[in-house]
């Protein structure tokens, strides 16, 4: 199972969630940046219908795979910053 791992973390003046490298948007407070990431990750949790997928993988080949539309990622979020710790952004 593929695991998502959202980063509440300082970003551009105000907070953002990052994953792998890639920053949301800014929010001006810490708090809205965390429902942010929680409206996300519930988001991440809504199954689909079964469908066939064509991608082209990273040698140029293209390939066709069933997702059964239910196979979810586990997803966490990491906020490292207490009320008391938060640098004032």
């Amino acid at each position: 199972m593929v695991k998502i791992i959202y980063e509440i973390v300082p970003h551009d003046g105000g907070w953002a969630y990052r994953l792998g490298g890639v920053y949301s948007e800014a929010f001006p407070t810490h708090d809205q940046a965390l429902e942010a990431a929680r409206i996300v990750m519930q988001e991440q949790q809504v199954g689909d219908e079964p469908v066939t997928i064509s991608y082209q993988d990273e040698s140029g080949r293209w390939r066709e795979e069933y997702s059964d539309g239910g196979d979810r990622p586990e997803v966490e979020i990491i906020d490292s910053f207490a009320d008391d710790d938060r640098p004032q952004a």
